[in-house]
């Protein structure tokens, strides 16, 4: 309704300042370290999806590596990534967008760490990939630490990345993927899943997968806006004016991949100002609540199982197998979406988390949902199942 047009300060004052100073709450709200605060060395900027934000990552670390060697193209040619097995499929698509891969299944440039029982990415194993690449006259450059992975909502030990970042690729750009879990740190008690945020270049979550903000909205922070800024400029004529030039504004348009780009901070304040911070603990808190219920009942059921710790709202489980069928959970979950009555997806869990090919999710984190929801859920869940075991001979 209002029309404005975000990508310069001199084009809206108000779009620009508000996203500031709401991204600076957030930061207040997460406890983030000051540099990552806008009166620090770093910031924030509200991008679509952490897609986006996972590729503006990439495109900061390669410039800034370019900075420090002196050969800049063979550095760029060079440089390599890494993030765990489970991690989101957006780091690999970012990779390839940003030309370091040819494709999705190219992996001359691109690491994939094994994780272990928990889904947590293996300090061993990247160390060993790290310092194989150094061996072969490559260049890491960027990892990329999930805090909450889509699959299972593992949580990467950032310390202990950060440990073997600083000694054995001492250059090389930390990323943090919290785009779902991310929220939950607004919570003091949960605020450790950010624990290591301290070594991050750059961190990013999700406002509007759990935080009651409208699709879209992803918080991007960085430590050195100055990296980040300098790695995507670039100011035509018909861009230049006296306020840009004075380099005491925020231009936005420098800190993503598009120019232009909407007021997405108005509904985020908007959010923030309606439900308060008290407020938005406790929508989290009774999700979390609702999870760790719902988890007992699975447990409770002799006939399910979980197959991975639960960290925050996601529960995973399967239905047992005693009949060795493959499809046996794949059936499950084809009767209960086709019921009509409650949707779930499915993940695969690697060899080291069990290698289950199907696995149900049960996740936790809309607006409206209540105990009875969940409840209604699980017998929906738990009759499908009997159902299913009368039809198995």
């Amino acid at each position: 309704g209002l029309g404005v047009q975000g990508m310069l300060w001199l084009t809206s004052p108000a779009c620009t300042e508000l996203e500031t100073r709401v991204l600076d709450w957030l930061a207040q709200m997460l406890h983030l370290p000051p540099q990552f605060h806008s009166t620090g060395s770093g910031g924030g900027v509200i991008h679509g999806t952490a897609s986006e934000a996972a590729l503006v990552a990439i495109v900061a670390a390669r410039h800034r590596l370019r900075a420090l060697h002196s050969d800049a193209t063979d550095i760029a040619s060079r440089l390599t990534i890494y993030c765990s097995q489970q991690a989101h499929s957006s780091i690999v698509k970012a990779a390839v967008i940003a030309g370091l891969s040819s494709g999705p299944d190219d992996r001359s440039r691109v690491r994939l760490i094994d994780v272990d029982v928990k889904g947590q990415m293996r300090m061993d194993l990247l160390q060993q990939a790290i310092t194989s690449d150094l061996a072969a006259g490559l260049v890491p450059g960027f990892v990329c630490a999930s805090v909450g992975t889509t699959g299972t909502t593992a949580i990467d030990p950032v310390p202990d990345i950060a440990k073997v970042i600083r000694a054995h690729a001492p250059h090389a750009w930390l990323h943090i993927d919290a785009a779902h879990a991310g929220a939950a740190a607004i919570c003091l008690e949960l605020r450790h899943i950010l624990n290591g945020i301290e070594h991050a270049d750059s961190f990013c979550f999700n406002p509007h997968k759990w935080l009651l903000t409208n699709f879209d909205c992803d918080c991007f922070y960085v430590r050195d806006r100055r990296v980040l800024i300098d790695s995507l400029s670039i100011t035509p004529e018909y861009l230049r004016n006296a306020a840009s030039d004075s380099g005491e504004v925020f231009d936005y348009r420098d800190w993503q991949v598009p120019l232009g780009r909407r007021f997405r901070a108005l509904k985020l304040w908007f959010v923030i100002r309606h439900y308060g911070v008290s407020g938005l603990q406790t929508f989290i808190r009774q999700h979390i609540d609702l999870a760790t219920r719902f988890e007992s009942w699975v447990r409770a059921d002799s006939r399910f199982e979980i197959v991975a710790p639960r960290t925050l709202n996601l529960v995973c489980f399967r239905l047992k197998n005693p009949s060795g069928s493959a499809d046996l959970n794949r059936e499950l979950l084809a009767k209960i979406n086709t019921g009509g009555r409650i949707y779930l997806t499915h993940t695969a869990l690697p060899p080291a988390m069990g290698n289950h090919p199907c696995v149900l999710r049960m996740a936790i984190g809309g607006t409206h949902t209540t105990l009875p929801d969940v409840q209604e859920a699980w017998a929906v869940i738990s009759a499908a199942a009997g159902a299913l075991s009368a039809q198995t001979p």
